[in-house]
């Protein structure tokens, strides 16, 4: 591994709790993106700025802490391990394991369909069903009550705290019409988290002790969930890239978990940029099925790996060339932390099938954020279908997630970012579509390589990059990647 540089100070931002002392009007949550250009305002909106800044917030909770015996001057590192971890749970957190182990038990009461069928279970929407009816309950039941008292100057509300809570929590869980479950599901629970957070239903801490309960304590369990109803009743992956995504169903685990992996702080403000904690597994034994059984109930990165090995057969940079990429990261975990942000920003919330689907209501509110800067729209959103409703949304920018409000100039990614951070490019192939590698030459995503020659006949996008146009046998190809200042220039061995 390369030597840690600098440390770069983190913006002291935390998600704003709402003041009681003053009127707030509930909403229910309702679909606002509809095209292209509702994607473009929505990476300007108050909703993109929180989600942003609570994944910040989870992300450097857990970052290893440098410790200091008081009196002694021993010195030490505190890592945050999925088991065996000193981390105090606070009741709300216990109460949300608990509402999750209740949904789990619902699984016995709506057995898999026994019939084969090629793709999702319909059971699943029973087990859907029941949740719906039961929400309401579960809710009431677990959650604090002073999470849903009213503001202190509103009276009569037609639509409550709990009713945006519910909308965010129901739509965590996966799509009983499609029967499928994707990152855009992923990220309806991490709103779910940040309205408990924003109505004061998690206790206030130092040095991010409530994020890392929230993360071990309720994020963890509830991938756990997922993978359960994933295998239980065989939902689809949601707007996945297939074998040229970074995981078919989730996201979060992999910015969690190189962060657990990520070089030791002295404070939550600090953010190194390159190294990994000495203890840290090598990012290569992704790929080493023994040492993915040892690390994967110990570190998330590692947990979500396992679950692909649980699903996938065949050599692991065949199935999953992105991660496989990833994993030759010279500059260590925290480089690749940063890659998982910048890669969450570009391929989850900067995607219409992904987002497409997220509601918006006052707590997540799809207004314009007064800091964010305007720029173009990206050739991804120009290209999705537009509506034939005027609208006056200003162009909007797509801010650079680790960059001051002050600095914000970021422009938005013209392509697909698959691990643009990754230390290698694919030799240029003079014909033909680009073939996945072996394990002794890095593995690209056909349109993640610059350095590629096209085939005869040119090149064009992927089909699933322009809604509706189909690729023939003489415009298939590659598509421009972007790469990123930050990319290794050192070619993984």
């Amino acid at each position: 591994m390369q030597g840690d540089r600098t440390n770069t100070p983190l913006p002291s931002r935390t998600l704003e709790l709402l003041d009681r002392n003053a009127s707030h009007t509930f909403k229910v949550p309702a679909k606002c993106i509809n095209d292209g250009d509702d994607v473009s305002f929505f990476l300007t909106s108050k909703a993109y700025a929180d989600i942003m800044t609570f994944i910040f917030q989870l992300n450097v909770a857990m970052l290893p802490r440098k410790t200091e015996k008081e009196g002694s001057g021993v010195k030490g590192v505190k890592e945050w391990m999925l088991q065996n971890s000193d981390v105090s749970y606070p009741p709300v957190v216990q109460n949300l394991a608990k509402l999750l182990e209740d949904l789990a038990r619902i699984i016995d009461e709506a057995p898999p369909d026994p019939g084969p069928r090629r793709f999702g279970n319909i059971s699943f929407r029973k087990w859907y069903d029941i949740v719906r009816e039961r929400v309401s309950d579960l809710l009431d039941r677990y959650l604090p009550a002073e999470a849903f008292a009213p503001f202190n100057n509103s009276s009569g509300e037609e639509v409550t705290a709990k009713q945006e809570l519910e909308a965010y929590l129901i739509g965590s869980f996966g799509s009983s019409q499609r029967l499928d479950y994707g990152t855009g599901h992923e990220l309806s629970f991490l709103a779910f988290l940040g309205c408990l957070w924003k109505l004061g239903g998690f206790p206030p801490s130092t040095d991010g002790a409530t994020e890392r309960a929230i993360v071990l304590g309720v994020i963890e369990p509830y991938l756990a969930l997922i993978r359960r109803l994933i295998l239980t009743y065989t939902l689809e992956p949601a707007g996945s890239h297939g074998v040229w995504g970074l995981d078919d169903h989730s996201f979060l685990p992999y910015i969690l978990g190189s962060a657990q992996l990520s070089p030791a702080v002295s404070s939550p403000a600090e953010l190194r940029l390159e190294g990994s904690l000495p203890t840290a597994p090598n990012p290569g034994d992704v790929a080493k099925a023994p040492a993915v059984e040892r690390e994967r109930s110990r570190n998330m990165y590692f947990s979500a790996i396992g679950f692909i090995y649980d699903v996938k057969k065949g050599p692991f940079w065949e199935h999953s060339p992105i991660l496989f990429d990833v994993s030759g990261v010279k500059a260590g975990w925290a480089k690749i932390n940063k890659g998982m942000i910048k890669m969450y920003n570009a391929e989850v919330l900067s995607k219409f099938p992904v987002v497409q689907h997220f509601p918006f209501g006052s707590l997540f509110a799809w207004e314009r954020d007064p800091l964010a800067e305007e720029i173009q729209a990206s050739v991804h959103t120009s290209s999705q279908p537009k509506t034939n409703a005027p609208t006056a949304r200003p162009q909007p920018a797509l801010r650079d997630p680790l960059a001051e409000p002050s600095t914000q100039t970021t422009k938005m990614p013209t392509s697909g970012t698959a691990a643009p951070w990754a230390s290698a490019r694919i030799p240029a192939r003079a014909q033909g579509p680009a073939v996945p590698a072996g394990p002794n030459q890095p593995t690209r995503a056909p349109w993640a390589s610059s350095t590629s020659l096209p085939p005869p006949g040119g090149t064009t996008t992927a089909p699933w990059a322009r809604p509706g146009a189909a690729a023939s046998s003489t415009t298939r190809g590659t598509v421009p990647s972007t790469r990123a200042p930050w990319a290794d220039k050192e070619p993984r061995k």
